[in-house]
């Protein structure tokens, strides 16, 4: 009864909004507009955020704390030799992998030559600024004797060029570690790719060769200055590689990821308009019919207006609030192209049924009345399901800020619908009642008169008019528009026809089978690759480096941060039985071989061996180095303690992915909590994978158990509970069915893909709540009747919908991205599955499934009781006897 009552009551106070807002169309026509144009202008100085870590990395996770204790123990600058693979931190640098496409050797002498020389260039490349010219020697990062220090890759090959030039055949590379003329043992995995081996790991020949140049960074000119050398390090590159046709250069900088990642809002802007010129002329055609004074071309646009009015609102007030621009932004309009233009084409299908006797303001009221209710409830869940991804809860700050826009455009629109869209409605409402050309507003002649006129004026003003219109037909006027005919006479007798239930019901156990196998095979999405537009530096040098340079993993820093035992022979047994399988480049292994070739004991007292320690730095100088791995500290008594100490560690691995890494990154963790000695591991890369999978469940858990919430609390504001259970079931239905299809398309569940599961949440019940809400209210008649009844009253604004929304999609398949890529796949997936639901499940599944109908019984008056004759009948050969019932 309650319900019945707030029911009742919310449809009375829309329905006085709806009066009021008829009876002041200019204001609240105009409000909206300047509304608009005042905060969306600040949106023509928006900034981009540089900073791809900061949108797609986790915001609180262990992997930054880790990296914040290592920079602290070993700054970059104290790392003179310890570069491999950005072991703390990115910084500034560039990178290029040189290979061939006929798969030569890269160690044969031409080739040899041929990347000298290449690295000769990259060292020339200078960044002009006013009164001095910059060079690598000016921004490289130095040496202890002011030497900028490169690639040890660079001193191997010129070693091996020396070899050549004075035919010495003893000089041999090893891979994954080899030995320079100095005594060094450098790590080469990471530079020698598509390695063919001899026996004892000497290399035979090598497919791929990478140079990387690290520049320093320390203060706002230098920074400014090695990121306009990147860009000169590329333009060489590309140079280089035009001179030397026979050899495939991949060039990658610091930069590149952030560049290729906003490339995509740049290479979207064509196929955007071209969506856009599509979505209006279907909008504008969606409302047209035959009838010139009926139709509604105007509203299919200014749909589209008030969701561009509240889009621009939404940009400029993130915008003057300090937000930035980012690339998934462009995900925006598309959610709110699904949600607004519902919204409109149900408020035009409710003015379709209201009387055209009745005065306009009496029509708005009523379209008010009864669309505005179940707009306002798939409102709220939007807000509530994208409030709870805007709020701190979510640990991806892509994500949040891209739930907060969202969040605020949904709010605007639902305002702008209120008041735009529906004085548009009234102002076309006037121009109906006049008996005004829907587009042209002119006074459409009466029949008579027409027949005088041409046959395409004939055409253009045809109409019909109240006159013509006999009494009880009043309600069907609008049936020549295309969609009412053609569900009303051929799609709701089909789709609940006896035989065709059994191919539906068919049909979706099929569907509920792919779903559960692409369930079945759900991946987790962190490569960052996935959201930067293809054909780019990232994409190409990415691919090269998965198939030259997988045998190893990234380098990993093994680092310990207490002062143990050194000296003591089972510790270091500990430590390099924590380090067990994997390749270690490593101050531990090589150093105390050495002190093993030269018979000294490591299990001495603890002065003895840390004195033997940094002597020994001084008489061996190929182990000087190692004194970037060791942090020594004095104490009162001159005694020197060893405070910490790192080690770098390789995986072997048959392929490098971000689920092996991710493994590997829990299993070092576990083990850093179980072990006797205190350590840390640590690369750049584990900022991105450090509860990533938790991470990026959190917005669309937290969104699902928001939506559920919503829809128990607002199961006392609808008239029925049983529409709340409907709808949660379809939902369930929907996003198993996207998750399980989306995995089988390729699309792995990252950023992208949980935001739009998040939408496809709330654009489920946009389209299937009316349908639920009006079957499930209705009384009397047979179940097949109201399933009729909801399509007739509600389908063609569904249909609308989705015309528009899919002839919007489609230009974005084409967008040389994979950002959008991925939108496009799960939002056509999405469109398309509800729309299955909507015209198909449902319909079939609501005739045998509760609330049960009821057929309607009339009580027998004793006055106008049934008369029943009964006649016999007897056949010619008197053999049978019929008795014919008559009811008289």
């Amino acid at each position: 009864m309650l319900r019945q009552v707030l029911h009742r009551g919310l449809r009375t106070c829309f329905s006085r909004l709806g009066h009021f807002i008829a009876s002041h169309p200019v204001f609240f026509a105009s409000a909206p507009v300047l509304i608009s144009i005042l905060l969306g202008a600040s949106f023509s100085r928006y900034q981009v955020e540089e900073s791809v870590e900061h949108l797609l990395a986790p915001q609180h996770s262990l992997a930054k704390i880790e990296r914040n204790l290592v920079n602290s123990l070993f700054p970059v600058n104290r790392s003179k030799h310890r570069l491999y693979s950005d072991l703390q931190t990115p910084g500034r640098y560039g990178r290029v992998i040189v290979t061939s496409f006929q798969k030569a050797n890269m160690l044969d002498q031409h080739h040899t030559d041929l990347i000298l020389k290449l690295h000769t260039a990259v060292t020339k490349i200078q960044v002009p600024r006013p009164g001095f010219n910059y060079t690598f020697a000016h921004i490289c990062i130095l040496n202890n004797d002011k030497t900028c220090i490169v690639d040890d890759i660079v001193h191997v090959l010129e070693e091996l060029k020396n070899a050549r030039a004075t035919n010495r055949t003893n000089f041999a590379i090893t891979y994954p570690i080899t030995h320079l003329k100095d005594g060094r043992a450098v790590y080469n995995g990471h530079q020698l790719g598509g390695v063919t081996v001899h026996s004892k790991d000497r290399v035979k020949s090598a497919e791929a060769i990478q140079l990387t140049y690290y520049l320093q960074s320390i203060n706002s000119l230098n920074d400014m200055v090695a990121e306009r050398w990147e860009s000169s390090f590329c333009d060489t590159v590309r140079l280089f590689e035009k001179s030397n046709s026979k050899v495939k250069m991949y060039p990658y900088t610091s930069s590149s990821l952030r560049e290729d990642f906003q490339k995509t809002s740049r290479v979207s802007e064509r196929y955007l308009v071209t969506s856009l010129i599509l979505v209006v002329t279907m909008a504008i055609l969606c409302c047209s019919m035959q009838d010139c004074v009926r139709s509604k071309p105007w509203l299919g646009l200014l749909g589209l207006v008030t969701i561009s009015l509240a889009t621009l609102t939404a940009a400029g007030i993130i915008n003057l609030t300090g937000g930035k621009y980012n690339s998934t932004f462009l995900g925006v309009p598309f959610i709110m192209l699904g949600h607004g233009l519902y919204g409109t084409f149900e408020m035009l299908s409710s003015w379709r049924k209201t009387r055209e006797d009745q005065h306009v303001k009496e029509r708005t009221a009523a379209v008010y009345a009864d669309s505005m209710l179940s707009f306002s409830l798939t409102t709220a869940m939007y807000l509530v399901t994208f409030g709870i991804g805007a709020s701190p809860f979510t640990n991806i700050e892509a994500a949040r800020i891209f739930c907060c826009n969202s969040c605020i455009a949904i709010l605007f629109n639902y305002l702008y619908v209120l008041s735009f869209y529906g004085s548009s409605l009234v102002f076309t409402g006037y121009i109906e009642n006049n008996y005004q050309h829907s587009i042209f507003c002119r006074k459409v002649p009466k029949p008579e008169v027409l027949q005088e006129k041409p046959a395409w004026y004939r055409f253009l003003l045809t109409a019909r008019f109240s006159e013509e219109t006999a009494e009880g037909e009043e309600a069907n006027t609008y049936e020549s528009h295309l969609l009412v005919c053609f569900l009303k006479r051929y799609y709701c007798d089909w789709i609940t026809n006896t035989y065709v239930k059994p191919f539906v019901v068919l049909f979706y156990l099929i569907y509920i089978s792919f779903a559960l196998m692409g369930y079945l095979q759900v991946s987790e999405g962190s490569d960052l690759s996935n959201i930067v537009a293809t054909a780019t530096q990232t994409i190409e040098y990415t691919t090269a480096q998965q198939k030259y340079f997988s045998n190893y993993s990234p380098v990993i820093g093994f680092y310990i941060y207490e002062s143990i035992e050194y000296w003591n022979s089972s510790v270091q047994e500990d430590v390099l039985e924590y380090t067990k399988g994997f390749v270690r480049i490593s101050w531990f292994e090589s150093y105390l071989n050495y002190l093993r070739k030269l018979n000294v004991s490591t299990d001495l007292p603890k002065k003895n061996f840390t004195d033997m320690l940094r002597n020994s730095f001084l008489k061996a100088p190929q182990f000087s180095h190692f004194q970037e791995d060791i942090i020594f500290s004095k104490k009162y008594n001159d005694e020197v303690d060893v405070v910490a100490s790192r080690m770098f560690l390789v995986a072997k691995t048959m392929e490098t992915n971000r689920e092996e890494l991710y493994d590997l990154l829990e299993t070092l963790r576990r083990l850093s909590v179980t072990s006797k000695v205190k350590f840390i591991v640590f690369n750049p890369s584990f900022v991105y994978m450090d509860r990533y999978a938790s991470s990026l469940g959190a917005p669309l858990h937290n969104s699902c158990i928001s939506a559920l919430f919503l829809l128990f609390f607002s199961a006392f504001l609808v008239a029925d509970s049983l529409i709340n259970v409907w709808i949660t079931l379809t939902v369930v239905s929907v996003e198993f069915g996207v998750i399980g299809f989306m995995t089988l398309w390729k699309v792995e569940l990252d950023c992208i893909s949980v935001l739009c599961l998040i939408y496809g949440i709330n654009y489920t019940i946009d389209n299937c709540a009316p349908l639920l809400s009006t079957f499930v209210l209705g009384k009397d008649f047979t179940r097949t009747k109201w399933v009729k009844n909801a399509l007739e009253v509600h389908g063609v604004a569904i249909l609308q919908s989705y015309l528009c929304y899919i002839v919007g999609l489609f230009p974005l398949a084409a967008v040389p991205s994979n950002l959008t890529c991925t939108l496009f796949r799960c939002l056509f997936l999405i469109a398309f599955v509800t729309f299955f639901h909507c015209f198909a499940i449902l319909p079939v599944i609501l005739t045998f499934l509760p609330p049960s109908k009821k057929k309607r019984k009339e009580k027998k008056n004793p006055e106008n009781r049934e008369e029943i004759e009964c006649v016999e009948m007897v056949d010619i050969d008197s053999t049978r006897v019929v008795d014919q019932i008559t009811t008289v």
